[in-house]
């Protein structure tokens, strides 16, 4: 019944996988559960189809049942039916009907998690951060993300309103035209300094060629030999594990970019760089990140930090160190859970706490999202506790403590500052970004970038 498996490593709704072999033995192997346990499940939802003031089929009734199951595990499991899960296939090949932004489900209302660059919702200048109460005359207010994503698209060409709520301001209505979005996930300039940047939007099927052609491309167009590489994945919700390997792996000569650790032996693995794979020896790196970079774009900026190949430079990342696992059900959907954390090469995970920078640096205040403070992975409910260093005690899959009272006020910060306007990013007044450009111009002037470990 179930097929092979894929993992996932993304926040947004919308999320890159790999295909892995799975073992039959958890493909096929009844649980423990007692039987009881099911007869009372059984009973329940007889119960309901049998007494409930309005008619309820044993299909929805089950899809609710394994949603529940599921969506109560972490903020990152669930329960697929066969059009959800044909939909985030859809998402997956990169190419759709929308408006182009990444959305996340917690708190009860579905919130921005970044708008994709070029697309109706970068162009209406929507914001991470933001909350979409209503689409249409529709409330939001405890819909499933899945019914909302499904509100927001539609026929290419076709308009839908949305209303925001964004910090403190009152709620405001914007007007969208939907259109096929192909996303292009990897954007290159050399920039006057001699410096190479690339922007990461997110990590998809076509983001390690468009990596690796872009450095391919600055290399020809600096005359005189880049200077230095910003990497930029501020407000990169992740994606691919396998595009965030490639990417790493163009910049170090082999040896370790992550591990996952789980409960099963597929779930033991470790992801390497090619021998000789460095397309820049010799050329200092910076890697931008802030409070909206994510799983895959936290894998580059730990890989490039642990093995001392790049500096990392911005705010606090997401913090969301979780594989999940998707496995396809014949004719009734999929299952995605979680069931691996990863680690950077040093053996840290950075689940609930995040890739701390090596230098600090924040948007200015004019170019920050007003009250667009972004939660991070620890907020979440039920988010998984960070385990500790790969071979310490710690247990990858226990749920976070929920604190209360006093030690609630002690508790590790919720939120990350304001990222920087998503119209900003990349544009001759980034802040961030210039600092960057500095940072690596000094460096070059200075000395040589250190061969990685």
């Amino acid at each position: 019944m179930f097929k092979s498996r894929k993992f996932v490593i993304s926040v947004a709704a919308a999320a890159g996988i790999i295909t892995i072999p799975m073992l039959s033995a958890l493909a096929l192997q009844r649980t423990s559960t007692a039987q009881p346990d099911l007869d009372l499940i059984g009973g329940v939802i007889g119960l309901v189809e049998r007494a409930y003031v309005h008619p309820v089929g044993t299909d929805e009734l089950t899809k609710d049942a394994l949603k529940g199951m599921l969506n109560r595990l972490d903020p990152h499991s669930d329960y697929m039916d066969e059009k959800e899960f044909k939909d985030m296939q859809t998402d997956m090949a990169g190419q759709f009907g929308g408006l182009g932004m990444q959305i996340s489900g917690q708190g009860g209302v579905p919130k921005i998690v970044a708008p994709i660059d070029g697309t109706p919702a970068a162009r209406a200048k929507l914001e991470p951060g933001d909350d979409i109460i209503k689409v249409g005359d529709s409330s939001t207010q405890g819909m499933g993300l899945r019914e909302v994503v499904d509100m927001l698209r539609g026929k290419p060409g076709s308009k839908v309103t949305i209303t925001i709520l964004r910090g403190k301001e009152p709620p405001f209505d914007v007007t969208l035209t939907r259109e096929i979005i192909k996303v292009a996930s990897v954007k290159s300039e050399l920039k006057p300094e001699g410096i190479g940047y690339v922007r990461i939007s997110q990590f998809g099927d076509d983001t390690s060629d468009g990596f690796k052609n872009a450095l391919t491309k600055l290399k020809t167009d600096a005359k005189d030999g880049l200077k230095g590489l910003v990497i930029d994945v501020r407000q990169d919700p992740g994606g691919l594990l396998t595009a965030a390997v490639d990417v790493a792996g163009n910049l170090l000569d082999g040896g370790t970019v992550v591990s996952i650790r789980g409960r099963q032996p597929d779930d033991q693995r470790v992801f390497s760089a090619p021998s000789k794979g460095d397309m820049l020896p010799g050329v200092p790196v910076v890697v931008l990140i802030n409070g909206a970079s994510a799983s895959a774009s936290e894998i580059v900026a730990g890989a490039l930090q642990d093995r001392k190949r790049g500096i990392v430079m911005g705010t606090q990342s997401f913090g969301k160190g979780s594989v999940q696992t998707v496995i396809p059900i014949k004719g009734r959907g999929a299952v995605r859970m979680t069931t691996a954390l990863y680690y950077t090469p040093s053996g840290r995970s950075i689940q609930d706490e995040g890739i701390t920078p090596d230098i600090v640096q924040e948007a200015p205040k004019d170019q920050q999202i007003a009250g667009g403070a972004m939660l991070r992975e620890g907020a979440l409910r039920g988010a998984i506790a960070n385990p500790g260093q790969l071979g310490s005690d710690g247990k990858p899959g226990a749920a976070k403590p929920k604190a209360s009272g006093a030690a609630a006020a002690t508790d590790k910060p919720a939120a990350s500052s304001p990222p920087i306007k998503a119209d900003l990013i990349g544009k001759p007044e980034d802040a961030q970004l210039n600092a960057a450009i500095a940072y690596l111009g000094k460096r070059a002037d200075n000395q040589t970038a250190p061969k990685a470990q």
